[in-house]
């Protein structure tokens, strides 16, 4: 029986159950194999004192220390973040928070290996915690996480230290891993692992339905994402305004939202662009299986989940050349990887909707893409750390 300990800043709770979500399915993967246990500890980050009661931080500061979520045990305990600091002490209050924290779950949970799903402050952490409790460590990069706190000056030299500190590091592309090497993580310590995706949940449908049952006529494009400038939204949006008759609807919240509102309203585009705000993923994959197309700007990506269940839902991408977009886009049916460009959306989205791939041909793109899948390798991958 192999028995890790998930440790994730990145996890769904009350207050935004999409968040991470993908942590949660790839936990549950990893459970439903049969002979691994998981405990999860999911921190949260709160300022010391009273700033913890504002607005912005009282429905994470409202969650309890230990949940059941959806039969996983999920703990959730604080550490210290210091507004204004630029992230360079998180891992520090995390080690100190989660220190008594895993010395009372070894008690009755003798964890084998610490898995870190999210590259800092996770990653720095959970190498602490490693070494105290002496037990193997694996990190995951997803994107974000490494590209942009592993080029912050506060942040990046800790963040590579801990990718050579690690028993074994996880990426989710072969870009994102040439990308590691680069930084000066270790190649050989580097191990590829994508992600999965819902083959059941995401599926086609008959579009014209699918839409009919949305209150949709006409072309439908979708895109999902936070809203932050890193997705893009505003190319997007840019590129359908010259589209016309086209509707965009997008799934995401985030601090853009004000400045995407503004946008929309300057170009005139209220009654064919929606921003839906956070979306439970039934009604995700109902969107994606009634759209023409799946629009997705990005300035970085590592393996984007968005990407795989809009091509599992029979729906072709148009995104750029960024993470594993070539190791995804490996067919005309699959989609377009175009310029970072309004115009080169443009024209990848106009030609998609004069002339759609077979909803057949794009989801058997995505079908070697399975949890199951995934879960093999990194049950495999764990194992080893544990037993070289």
């Amino acid at each position: 029986m192999l028995r890790v300990l998930i440790l994730s800043t990145l996890f769904p709770d009350a207050s935004r159950p999409n968040f991470g979500i993908f942590v949660e399915r790839q936990t549950r993967s990893l459970v439903e194999r049969g002979d691994v246990e998981v405990r999860i500890v999911a921190p949260r980050g709160l300022p010391p004192g009273p700033l913890a009661r504002l607005p912005r931080y009282a429905a994470l500061a409202a969650l309890p220390e230990r949940e059941d979520w959806h039969g996983l045990t999920v703990h959730r305990p604080r550490f210290v973040n210091l507004p204004g600091t630029g992230g360079r002490f998180h891992a520090r209050a995390m080690v100190a928070a989660l220190t008594p924290l895993l010395a009372e779950i070894r008690k009755d949970f003798a964890f084998d290996v610490i898995s870190a799903e999210f590259f800092f402050p996770d990653g720095p952490a959970a190498v602490a915690l490693g070494r105290r409790f002496g037990v193997p460590v694996s990190i995951k990069a997803r994107g974000s996480d490494i590209h942009d706190w592993g080029r912050r000056p506060a942040t990046s030299a800790q963040v590579i230290a801990a990718g050579q500190a690690a028993n074994g590091v996880l990426a989710v592309s072969e870009a994102m891993r040439q990308d590691m090497i680069t930084m000066g993580i270790p190649g050989d310590k580097i191990e590829t692992i994508t992600t999965g995706v819902d083959l059941t949940r995401f599926a086609p449908r008959d579009r014209a339905a699918a839409k009919a049952a949305l209150g949709v006529a006409g072309p439908l494009i979708v895109s999902l994402g936070a809203l932050i400038p890193l997705k893009g939204h505003d190319i997007v949006i840019d590129a359908v305004a010259t589209l016309p008759g086209v509707q965009l609807w997008i799934a995401g919240e985030g601090g853009d939202r004000k400045r995407l509102e503004a946008q929309i309203a300057r170009l005139g585009l209220g009654d064919r662009v929606k921003l839906l705000g956070s979306v439970p993923p039934d009604r995700v994959a109902a969107a994606l299986a009634a759209a023409d197309a799946m629009a997705l700007a990005s300035e970085r990506e590592g393996l984007a989940n968005a990407w795989l269940e809009a091509l599992a839902s029979g729906t072709p991408v148009v995104i750029p050349d960024v993470g594993g977009a070539r190791q995804v886009v490996t067919a005309p049916a699959a989609g377009r990887i175009v310029a970072r460009t309004p115009a080169a959306f443009a024209a990848a989205l106009g030609e998609i909707i004069s002339d759609a791939p077979a909803a057949a041909a794009a989801r058997a793109v995505a079908e070697p893409f399975t949890w199951a899948a995934n879960s093999a390798s990194l049950q495999g991958f764990l194992s080893r750390l544990v037993r070289p």
